[in-house]
């Protein structure tokens, strides 16, 4: 995969970038796997205003994705690499034995005509599914489990990769990639390798209405508003606000800690990811 650029024919062209889509095997979804999508438009069901900036985009269809990979046993054969328009990272379509047919995300370096397993008995190769009791030490890993048999939850977009450093007990010690360090239960699945589609954080939209094809909708500035519209609105000429950036309901916007101090989980981080790394 790679990043293209084009010729500077108009102003959204000179900057904006796109990926080559050279990894797309398949541009049609599997039919089965496949179901409806609506959009919200940011409002709850009295049709209130509850998140900003989200409206429009092209429809879509949602994609099933089997985040548990709880088919053991049963090989599976990679029939082709598509495009998710739901997610960064690609999707496989797995092939069963018997005959099923289900959607992974696709980790890096997995081709078309790989065969890959899950449970007891796999071996650590990339698209493989596997206890993190299994796992050897030091492998790189994604699609991790918080619970077992609940369904992967961390390390799920492109280019995500998380690793196994260590076992204690009931539990093995995993280093995200923020910098977090964190305990998950030894029974907990995970997936050998990095998420492919690593280039999709260098790609430049351009123009604003790429965005505005993905469903986002502009942002203005507090400071440009008036004193009704936002906290930090008004004032003669030009100004910097007055005050700590804050939310139109005057809710400050950095450096606010957004997790509960008594999180039942918190026991769980042994390291707090780096400030600013997200």
């Amino acid at each position: 995969m790679a990043i293209k650029s084009y010729n500077p024919t108009s102003a959204g062209r000179r900057f904006g970038t796109v990926l080559d889509f050279a990894e797309i095997t398949k541009t049609t979804p599997e039919k089965s796997l496949i179901s409806g999508k609506r959009r919200t438009g940011g409002r709850n069901n009295h049709g209130h205003l509850t998140r900003r900036h989200r409206a429009g985009g092209n429809k879509r269809q949602y994609r099933l994705i089997d985040f548990k990979r709880n088919k053991d046993g049963v090989p599976a054969k990679v029939h082709s690499i598509e495009y998710d328009p739901n997610r960064s990272a690609r999707i496989a379509l797995l092939h069963y034995a018997d005959g099923e047919k289900r959607y992974i995300v696709a980790p890096l370096g997995l081709e078309v005509g790989r065969t890959v397993t899950s449970g007891t008995g796999s071996e650590p190769l990339v698209g493989n599914s596997m206890r993190l009791a299994e796992i050897p030490i030091g492998l790189e890993i994604h699609n991790i489990e918080l619970r077992p048999a609940r369904g992967a939850q961390l390390c799920r977009s492109a280019g995500s990769v998380a690793q196994l450093t260590a076992r204690e007990g009931e539990y093995a010690i995993v280093m995200l990639s923020s910098g977090e360090l964190r305990k998950v239960h030894i029974e907990c699945r995970a997936t050998i390798g990095r998420i492919g589609n690593t280039d999709h954080q260098n790609v430049s939209l351009g123009k604003a209405g790429r965005k505005r094809h993905m469903g986002h909708r502009p942002v203005v500035r507090g400071t440009a508003m008036n004193p009704v519209d936002h906290p930090m609105g008004g004032g003669e000429g030009r100004t910097a606000g007055g005050r700590h950036p804050c939310s139109p309901s005057g809710v400050l916007a950095k450096g606010g800690k957004t997790r509960r101090r008594n999180n039942p989980t918190n026991k769980f981080i042994l390291r707090r990811r780096k400030k600013g790394s997200h």
